[in-house]
């Protein structure tokens, strides 16, 4: 399947990085467990772990934000990252059922490997993938989150019906896992702004790309809904964002970017339903933490009014992450043969012809130090 900048399509006018991914930010790795199964049990699920720095993720925390636009979900370990505004170990993604036992698995992980044994509070976050997939089977737990883990990397990644994302429908089209990213020039420094989703939300009449009302174009008369037949109330669901940058950020810059997230949400149609768990999370490794009681920590910054670049690149690169999940995902058959049809792609490149608005994507090329913005 096709990522949106395959399609001649993009969205704003940021270059992206060189892999147009979260992991574009230096340090950064995903890895992914997709379980996809028809016996004993239909399984259409998986898990999503996200490092901030690598392996390095367990032992060196990073300054971090949270926001949630409307609060219909779980991310767990929030309190104590508002409260101290840090980041102490990767993040999991997952379905709704597999919460607590990815949660205890990432704590094995941890006292396994010597790694925060003391104390630990992960953050782990969910959107709901019952109505594809079995919910009463332990289809994701230890061994799971240690292969997600094992296989991190750096560099492109997967994208649509994988991890976390593999049983998810989005807009009532299929959804998954998506990701983009973009490049800023703050005060002679180039930095990367990085952004993954995991897309499980929206009515179809709201869907739009690049500011062109898809979803009535394709209505479900079209192509059925992905919750058909089940007394859904269409918008209701979820979608988790994990922003990451190397710009250097105080936890409260990092909360200023979470909340951004919510602009490239509602560009494509989401608009926080009373049902829908739409909660962010943003992280900075923009600078290195020490935690050492016997001297004081220096903070770097970037100003409030640079602040602008960065807002721009994580309403685009979620915008576009969006656009990738549903691009990128495809027609899944779950339980009781229920079926999440794929966005028809001939169709969305049509209609965007048709608007006026294709563009030709940004070439992708990282910026250097003296290149402008567009």
């Amino acid at each position: 399947m096709p990522r949106l900048r395959e399609l001649g399509m993009a969205i704003g006018t940021t270059p992206t990085g060189p892999n147009n991914a979260i992991t574009d930010v230096p340090g950064v790795t995903v890895g992914y467990e997709t379980v996809v199964r028809d016996t004993p049990h239909v399984a259409r699920t998986g898990v999503t772990m996200i490092f901030p720095r690598g392996h390095q993720s367990w032992q060196e925390p990073v300054y971090a934000g949270y926001h949630s636009y409307n609060g219909c979900g779980e991310m767990t370990g929030i309190a104590w990252l508002k409260e101290s505004g840090l980041l102490y170990n990767p993040i999991a993604i997952t379905g709704t059922p597999w919460v607590g036992a990815v949660w205890d698995a990432v704590c094995q992980h941890s006292m396994r490997n010597g790694y925060n044994d003391s104390f630990l509070l992960p953050v782990v976050t969910e959107t709901y993938d019952g109505w594809l997939s079995h919910r009463m089977d332990n289809l994701v737990g230890v061994a799971q989150v240690e292969a997600a883990i094992a296989n991190a990397t750096a560099g492109p990644i997967a994208e649509g019906c994988v991890g976390g994302g593999t049983g998810m429908i989005c807009h009532e089209f299929k959804g998954g896992t998506g990701t983009s990213s973009r490049q800023v020039l703050i005060a002679g420094n180039v930095y990367t702004v990085g952004v993954l989703v995991q897309a499980n939300y929206g009515a179809r009449e709201d869907f739009r790309a690049d500011g062109i009302p898809i979803g009535r174009r394709i209505g479900t008369e079209r192509i059925p809904s992905g919750w058909a037949e089940t007394g859904h109330v269409p918008g209701d669901g979820s979608i988790i964002v994990i922003v990451a940058t190397d710009a250097p950020l105080s936890a409260s810059g990092c909360d200023r970017l979470a909340q951004r997230a919510t602009v490239g949400l509602a560009r494509t149609g989401g608009y926080g339903h009373n049902g829908s768990g739409d909660l962010f999370l943003a992280f900075s490794t923009g600078n290195r933490i020490v935690d050492d009681v016997n001297r004081l920590e220096s903070l770097h910054q970037v100003a409030p009014g640079a602040m602008n670049a960065l807002f721009h690149a994580v309403a685009d690169a979620v915008e576009e992450s969006i656009l990738n999940a549903l691009c990128m995902a495809t027609t899944t058959v779950g339980v009781k043969g229920r079926t999440a049809h794929a966005l028809p792609i001939d169709e969305l490149i049509a209609l965007m012809r048709a608007s006026g608005t294709m563009q030709t994507p940004a070439d992708g090329k990282p910026l250097s130090p003296p290149d402008r913005l567009p």
